[in-house]
């Protein structure tokens, strides 16, 4: 792997939060990702299922975890199951886990070859009394393809009906939005990785440049610093396509006088990074520009403020809005009468700023987590309020990631420029 993993003693501590919450006589089962196919003998690069890296780090197709505290023979309380490795596999597809090299690398203790895994379902599943199965219960997801974890889920019910299956998913949810140190220092590298490609970006933005040449300038960048690239599809929106709020085509040539909004971070051993900026083709904005910018930047601080343990993401939500329509007044886009007569399910502000202002970041850009509890110390939220004017070809987003501490917050992007005169001087 061409990342420094997390240390085997998060993984066992992680596996001992999980078994915490789990009641007597339960089995959890986790299965790895495929290896999904493109077309002829060519397949995707491969991403690991992320309940299964939090949990033992394995990084690897046709791996599967099975944790049993309850189980009798302390040496079926957690197993873990590899594909089994040979010197033709090597030959072909390169290194891939030994028993001992997985057993360094998650902390565990009892490690099978997968050819094992349902021999000992067989033999380990009588003694449950409940069957916790993973899930992709994200709020956005809409996958057509059927996972592994699905496949397998699907396979065992099937086989053992009668057992008391239950979702794993509430669970990872929780212990997933508090990270571990190991899990802050991992996002704060994929951070500064994000902040060299903006740094290069800014020398080679000009006049007539494509949006990709810069998606590729940043792309080198994360690849030479050990990152595999993007933690997501990267926005590159140069003039009325930075209003299109998930445009993700790159393929327009950035024209003198616009703006050009950057919407990439890098991912580093698979955690990810959220950054959005806005900079001038020309290298200086108009005063229009920078008012809107100056704007949105003032939202940006004032939210990063309320953020904070114990306030609920719905408040906070409303609070943004309230700010952001106070900005919206200053720069004669909405007048205080619209505010007065607002309809509060459809607020007025919603015209030029759509989208949300936080989401949680960690093993997904948009990381699970539990919107309806309040916000705790450890978790690490995005903070990216936008307006967009479409009559004006002009869209301005700020993103950095912050940590929740217990008295407030670190911005872990505290050093990638953001002020528009810090801007203009590095593009100058």
């Amino acid at each position: 792997m061409r990342y420094h993993p997390i240390s085997a003693s998060t993984y066992v501590n992680h596996r001992k939060l999980l078994a915490a919450e789990l009641p007597s006589k339960a089995m959890a089962v986790i299965h790895s990702n495929d290896i999904m196919p493109t077309n002829a003998d060519g397949s995707m690069p491969f991403r690991q299922n992320n309940d299964l890296l939090y949990l033992c780090g394995i990084d690897q197709e046709e791996t599967v975890l099975l944790l049993f505290p309850d189980a009798t023979n302390p040496a079926h309380w957690e197993i873990l199951f590899v594909k089994e490795t040979s010197a033709e596999i090597a030959i072909w597809e390169g290194e891939k886990f030994s028993k001992d090299g997985a057993e360094k690398h998650s902390g565990e203790a009892t490690v099978m070859w997968v050819d094992q895994y349902k021999s000992m379902i067989q033999m380990l599943i009588p003694e449950s009394l409940h069957v916790f199965l993973t899930s992709n219960e994200h709020l956005r997801q809409h996958n057509e393809a059927e996972t592994r974890e699905m496949r397998m889920g699907a396979e065992l019910r099937q086989k053992y009906p009668l057992y008391h299956y239950q979702r794993l998913a509430p669970i990872m949810h929780r212990l997933r939005s508090i990270k571990s140190r190991e899990e802050i220092d991992q996002v704060q590298h994929a951070c500064k990785i994000t902040e060299s490609g903006f740094r290069r970006v800014l020398k080679a933005i000009k006049p007539g440049i494509m949006e990709y040449e810069i998606e590729a300038e940043y792309l080198h960048d994360f690849v030479r610093k050990g990152s595999r690239g993007f933690a997501y599809t990267p926005i590159i929106a140069s003039g009325f396509n930075a209003c299109v709020l998930h445009y993700i085509e790159n393929n327009k040539a950035c024209e003198a006088g616009d703006v050009i909004l950057m919407d990439v971070g890098a991912e580093y051993g698979n955690y990810a990074s959220d950054m959005t900026r806005c900079v001038p083709v020309s290298g200086k904005f108009t005063s229009r520009q920078k008012d809107v910018y100056n704007a949105v930047l003032r939202v940006m601080r004032g939210a990063q403020k309320l953020l904070k343990p114990g306030v609920m993401l719905s408040k906070y939500h409303s609070q943004v809005g309230v700010l952001m329509q106070e900005e919206l007044v200053k720069l004669g886009l909405l007048t205080s009468s619209e505010i007065e007569n607002q309809d509060s399910a459809k607020p007025a502000y919603k015209k030029y700023f759509m989208h949300g202002t936080s989401h949680f970041l960690g093993l997904d850009v948009h990381d699970v987590g539990l919107w309806h509890e309040p916000i705790q110390a450890g978790m690490i939220f995005t903070v990216e309020p936008g307006i967009y004017i479409r009559e004006e070809k002009l869209g301005i987003r700020l993103e950095n990631d912050i940590l929740i501490t217990e008295n407030g917050f670190i911005d872990l992007m505290a050093s990638i420029p953001i002020e528009a005169d810090d801007i203009e001087a590095l593009m100058a």
